[in-house]
């Protein structure tokens, strides 16, 4: 319906385009209000998470002075979409289940469930001894450079950068030990939205016709992903960190293998931040 608004506009003079725009922001607001509207129908969401919500436009004004392509609107509903369904999943209290081998004895845990429609997903959560802009310009400014710190991440390359909050990204991760996995590579719409003291990083895979798939490598899924950052409430200078992760690696893999590769890749993800962070100059605080 959106697609076929936008194409009677098209060819049409000046003052239709300006009209166009009009529909465009119009048809943009409604699915926002669409969004959070299914968003807040499932189950009631913790206190952060519906701060979140509550206080997130979706598109919102920041598209009022701007016209995108009909695909860049796409893109950016399918990265609102993402961190939708995210927060929605991480909402739900009910069936999570500690993944044993993977509890640490600094408070890092990794939880599972398996949601319907989407498969099993896994939720890291951690607390960091760093405020959260640093976190929000290593993940977020910086995230190009994550393979320089992450040995699980060969590349990460910004492929288009769609206004402020949204862009598609190529990732490449690197094999797993002892080879488990093979070389997989990754095409996805993230976005970055900050609410509050909050910022959540979401994600999901897409189709991007200049990146084909890669001869060697399996193009794998990721999605709906999506990380929170939020102050600790005790300590406000440390970031407690929730990570949800879904990830179809795709080919033939046992289930046991695929669970301790990603239950594993999460541990060994905030082991490697802390590590970056400590090493690396405190960047000016930004989220």
């Amino acid at each position: 319906m959106l697609l076929a608004t936008f194409k009677l506009c098209a060819g049409s003079s000046y003052r239709h385009v300006r009209n166009m725009k009009g529909l465009r922001h119009q048809a943009v607001l409604a699915i926002g209000q669409e969004l959070n509207r299914m968003a807040l129908g499932g189950p009631t969401p913790s206190g952060w998470i519906n701060q979140v919500r509550r206080r997130s436009s979706l598109l919102g004004s920041r598209l009022e002075d701007t016209l995108y392509s009909d695909q860049e609107l796409a893109y950016i509903q399918q990265g609102e979409e993402a961190m939708q369904k995210a927060l929605g999943i991480l909402s739900n209290q009910e069936g999570w289940k500690k993944e044993n081998q993977q509890v640490r004895a600094n408070g890092d845990k990794v939880l599972s469930k398996v949601v319907p429609d989407v498969g099993k997903v896994f939720r890291l959560e951690v607390v960091v001894d760093q405020p959260v802009e640093r976190l929000y310009e290593e993940l977020v400014e910086h995230m190009e450079a994550m393979g320089e710190w992450n040995p699980n991440v060969k590349e990460i390359k910004v492929l288009q950068k769609i206004g402020k909050d949204t862009v598609i990204t190529h990732e490449l991760a690197a094999e797993s030990a002892g080879n488990l996995v093979g070389p997989r590579d990754f095409v996805s719409v993230r976005c970055a939205k900050r609410r509050g003291s909050t910022c959540v990083l979401a994600g999901m895979a897409t189709h991007f016709g200049e990146m084909p798939e890669q001869k060697g490598v399996i193009r794998a899924e990721q999605g709906p992903t999506c990380m929170v950052l939020r102050p600790l409430d005790a300590s406000p200078s440390k970031t407690k960190l929730t990570w949800l992760l879904s990830i179809d690696l795709k080919g033939w893999l046992p289930k046991t293998i695929i669970n301790q590769v990603l239950s594993q890749t999460q541990v060994d993800f905030a082991n490697h931040l802390r590590k970056r962070l400590e090493s690396s100059p405190a960047p000016e605080a930004r989220c």
